[in-house]
């Protein structure tokens, strides 16, 4: 088994040759404590205030990798400006209210709290992101989406194995991946999976574009993903994996009794195109913008 280096990174401040090479080569970084714990915490603790604040009546849309009605929701294709809250997959009865307490129902919320929330502003564009970004070649990087993953204990989803450019499309490809461990991510609470060397085997496979108000998956290259490849990619809290749009991953349902907060940040190069179809769109009065 092809395993992926870690690097340890308290004292980050800039890329070594080492972990270039890592990153080349595996088309994935594990920094091992590049976010020191209490800003984990902090972001943790706010979170637990927004979603106090929300009322659970509000919406109930269901966000799944495995079935992608709620794509076709107003509420999910107006999100790339919007703070929104999205429920897991089993957190509600068949006559769709909630089967377990609200806090604990929440799949992730998304998609712009880098641009509508200060904690989440300051935690988003802190500078060893910035670093690491231009580090990787992103020569003028542009923050397009953010998200916090509860991955709720016992009915955490599945995540099927995907490429994150599927989503966040550029041409040429520049999305960048930033997956920052909450808490502690484990094989048990359904850690990240990913392929290494995978984002060097065959092209981006499918697209996910909007149409109007709808969207649909456009499968570009039949390959399947060699997921016989796929490596646990555990992750202690305040370790952040960073990984490139063409990276094969994927995670597996979480059933165990303990949660997996995760944040994710994705940016894009300026100096790309950055097409109309992808379904992710803003307003024009509110571009993405940098660090």
């Amino acid at each position: 088994m092809n395993m992926v280096d870690r690097f340890q990174a308290e004292n980050f401040t800039q890329l070594t040759p080492a972990m270039q090479t890592a990153f080349d080569q595996d088309g994935v970084l594990l920094l091992e404590g590049l976010v020191p714990p209490s800003a984990c915490d902090g972001l943790r603790a706010h979170m637990d205030q927004m979603v106090d604040s929300f009322d659970p009546q509000e919406h109930q849309t269901i966000f799944s990798t495995t079935n992608q009605t709620h794509s076709q929701e107003d509420y999910f294709l107006s999100s790339g400006h919007q703070t929104r809250f999205f429920y897991e997959d089993g957190a509600l009865d068949e006559d769709g209210k909630l089967n377990r307490p609200f806090e604990q129902a929440i799949n992730k919320v998304g998609h712009a709290m880098h641009d509508q929330d200060p904690h989440f502003n300051q935690f988003s564009r802190q500078a060893a992101f910035h670093t690491i970004a231009k580090g990787l070649g992103v020569s003028d990087p542009l923050l397009a989406q953010s998200m916090y993953i509860f991955k709720q204990p016992k009915i955490g989803g599945e995540v099927i194995c995907h490429q994150d450019a599927t989503f966040i499309r550029s041409e040429p490809n520049s999305c960048l991946a930033f997956w920052v461990a909450l808490e502690d991510a484990t094989t048990e609470n359904g850690c990240l999976w990913g392929i290494p060397g995978g984002h060097k085997d065959g092209p981006l496979r499918t697209l996910f574009v909007r149409e109007g108000n709808t969207t649909k998956s456009i499968t570009l290259d039949k390959t399947p993903y060699k997921e016989d490849m796929c490596v646990p990619l555990p992750a202690p809290k305040g370790t952040v994996i960073v990984f490139g749009g063409l990276f094969p991953h994927m995670s597996k349902a979480n059933t165990s009794p303990k949660s997996r907060h995760a944040f994710t940040l994705h940016v894009i190069d300026a100096n790309t195109h950055y097409p109309k179809d992808n379904w992710l769109q803003r307003p024009e009065h509110m571009p993405f913008q940098g660090f």
